[in-house]
């Protein structure tokens, strides 16, 4: 046979090749380019200058920030919080670098190390420690969802989120006019059977250990309620609920709990997925409680935020999401007004976190 009388032959078998290789592709090879075309835009710069409160730079201390001042600027980032401030002396060299090259351009927040609490002098040594890191300049208290998951007393029992022994922590935050910046649980599909009926089956596949139980450690209700008794017992002090307190895909029940705990706000870092698949409700939701909710990325990646610029500003519709295992749906703009966005974007963080410099920002 000839290579000519070949060709035909071989160009079936590509054929056949590729065609059974469609009929056996996996759902996470299947990623269509959508055939829609309707109006919209990216949205590369926010339309005002924003804050994001919800950053992490591990190497804040000695890292040079002349680069990331530059991707912040090409976003319209005034401020970034960083979150990852820690404690004594880590945060004195954050709070140096910052002073010495952008001082008006990041605001550090300390956390609490909360290993050893039961022993004795415990409390007093970790509120003395965290008056000391807000004199030497943080902005507020981070707490990680370590409390609740992972972090023990020292007994070696899980530390629950409203642990009486850790109400000092609280007051003192109220005491001193800084907020708490919580990230309690993860989303409750995590605690949900791993089947076809749940939506974050993507992601539990490729990230295994993200799967919880109700015995692991604990189920998801016990310490979200945890949370919201926390809240309530300190009335006092303002506390700014991480990723909507994992519940904006529920914006009514998340309603009913703002309208019961008026000291919690919320930030919206890592769920634009959700706001972006109900662009009327949330609409409606972010117009209501347009004093309470604050602006977060939480991982610093630049390329993912015009997802958030655009579900936020626009009224585009069924744009994609920048990562599929989170969401593996379209999105839609919100068409949020400019009095809201100016709030969302930074006149909520000024009122909350103490000392931002307010020229960075439009006149009032």
């Amino acid at each position: 046979m000839t290579l000519k009388n070949l060709a035909p032959l071989c160009i079936l078998l590509l054929t056949f090749s590729n065609e059974a290789f469609s009929q056996n592709m996996s759902f996470e090879e299947y990623n269509p380019v959508s055939t829609l075309r309707v109006p919209g835009k990216e949205i590369h710069r926010a339309k005002f200058p924003f804050i994001d409160v919800h950053g992490h730079q591990y190497q804040m201390p000695t890292q040079d920030l002349s680069p990331l001042i530059a991707d912040m600027d090409k976003l319209n980032l005034a401020i970034m919080v960083n979150l990852s401030g820690g404690s004594g002396e880590r945060i004195k060299q954050s709070l140096e670098n910052i002073k010495n090259h952008y001082p008006n351009r990041f605001a550090v927040f300390a956390n609490v190390d909360f290993d050893g609490v039961g022993k004795p002098g415990w409390s007093e040594k970790a509120v003395t420690q965290l008056e000391a890191d807000i004199k030497n300049g943080a902005k507020g208290l981070k707490v990680y969802k370590s409390l609740g998951l992972r972090d023990t007393d020292s007994s070696g029992k899980r530390l629950a989120v409203d642990d009486e022994r850790l109400s000092a922590i609280w007051e003192k935050c109220g005491e001193l006019g800084v907020p708490v910046l919580i990230h309690s649980a993860d989303p409750k599909p995590f605690w949900d059977e791993v089947n076809s009926d749940n939506e974050r089956w993507l992601e539990l596949k490729t990230h295994p250990r993200r799967k919880r139980s109700a015995t692991d450690p604990a189920s998801w209700e016990q310490i979200i309620g945890e949370q919201h008794r926390m809240f309530k017992k300190h009335p006092k002090t303002n506390f700014i609920n991480a990723h909507m307190g994992w519940y904006a895909n529920d914006l009514g029940t998340l309603a009913s709990l703002m309208d019961e705990i008026p000291n919690m706000y919320v930030g919206i870092g890592a769920i634009i997925a959700e706001l972006g698949r109900q662009p009327k409700n949330a609409h409606k939701f972010f117009v209501k409680y347009q004093d309470r909710v604050l602006f977060g990325k939480d991982s610093w990646k630049p390329e993912e935020f015009p997802t958030y610029f655009r579900v936020l500003e626009s009224d585009d519709e069924y744009f994609p999401y920048h990562k599929k295992y989170h969401a593996f749906w379209a999105m839609y703009g919100m068409d949020l007004p400019d009095e809201v966005l100016k709030k969302l974007y930074y006149r909520n963080a000024l009122k909350l976190i103490p000392g931002l410099d307010k020229s960075l920002f439009p006149k009032e």
